[in-house]
């Protein structure tokens, strides 16, 4: 595969990972809808900005996509004024590396296939901090061959694996965030529960990190993020995680699969992207569970080493 590759989208996982890639010898080509920001990270980073979809795809054999939803993803793809569609050389490869919905993203495959072009689906992990690591979890879903020959460029920007069908990685990333919702919310009641018996809950923290009730949110975010009060996880927002958590019911009820907990996980994370605001760390969960149970946690000094 040709070393060239396209970005659409460079905001906070797009910027690192173009520099990423940049830095692996890529020769990259950048697009967004704020020209002003894509002409700035291009000269940053040596790469170059194109100010059109068409003449992006024109330009390159492979391109990403790293969108807020599959709806953006849709318009990007397929847009009436503007589109990659409508640039790209038959055989050239689109990766949607954006946390979407593997239903709808199935259904762009097949439109895709109409033009001659390949799509294949690898969301990530990680955060900005393993973006500008280059240190990123990528689940990859599609043609396996197709999955092949995009692996050096995604090698560029963490450690890839293929993982079944077109939108199986975006299904895997939308699972990984259910557990990763759930564990939080039920961590943070664990402690308002604990510190209204008179648990200490820095404490407690310490206790789950040692015992079985040990999980990401206990290791990573609560002495750091949530006891500390400063809600700043990395930039992941509410309103991300409520529609990855979302994203994930839909696949449930596409399997037809039973899952009350993951629903009302659903509905929690939904209720709290409304309330504080979509664009509020998805830490800041804690606030509303706070609320709910009538009392603040205990403030300890942030831990950045823990």
């Amino acid at each position: 595969m040709s070393k060239s590759i396209g970005l659409v989208g460079i905001g906070s996982m797009g910027r690192p990972m173009a520099t990423c890639m940049a830095r692996a010898g890529l020769d990259v080509a950048l697009f967004d809808t704020d020209r002003d920001r894509a002409t700035a990270v291009a000269e940053e980073i040596g790469a170059r900005a194109v100010h059109s979809l068409s003449g992006l795809a024109a330009s390159v054999p492979t391109v990403i996509t790293m969108l807020p939803n599959s709806a953006i993803v849709e318009e990007v793809l397929f847009g009436k004024t503007d589109s990659l569609v409508a640039g790209m050389a038959e055989g050239g490869v689109i990766v949607d590396m954006s946390s979407g919905d593997p239903n709808a993203t199935i259904g762009f495959g097949a439109r895709l296939e109409e033009h001659g072009l390949r799509l294949i689906d690898a969301p990530v992990s990680g955060g900005v901090p393993r973006a500008r690591a280059g240190t990123l979890t990528i689940m990859v879903g599609g043609d396996e061959a197709v999955f092949r020959e995009a692996d050096d460029i995604l090698s560029a920007m963490g450690t890839a694996t293929h993982v079944g069908i077109l939108g199986a990685g975006q299904a895997m990333k939308a699972l990984n965030n259910l557990v990763s919702a759930g564990g939080f919310l039920i961590g943070v009641e664990a402690l308002l529960i604990g510190q209204k018996f008179g648990l200490a809950p820095d404490m407690m923290v310490d206790i789950l990190n040692s015992s079985s009730g040990m999980n990401n949110s206990t290791k990573n975010k609560f002495r750091q993020y949530v006891l500390s009060r400063d809600f700043e996880a990395g930039g992941f927002a509410l309103a991300l995680m409520a529609k990855d958590v979302g994203i994930a019911m839909s696949v449930a009820h596409s399997t037809k699969t039973p899952a009350p907990f993951a629903a009302h996980c659903a509905e929690v994370w939904n209720a709290a992207s409304r309330m504080l605001g979509p664009d509020a760390d998805h830490t800041a969960i804690t606030r509303m569970c706070e609320t709910f149970a009538g009392t603040e946690l205990a403030t300890v000094a942030r831990d950045d080493g823990a």
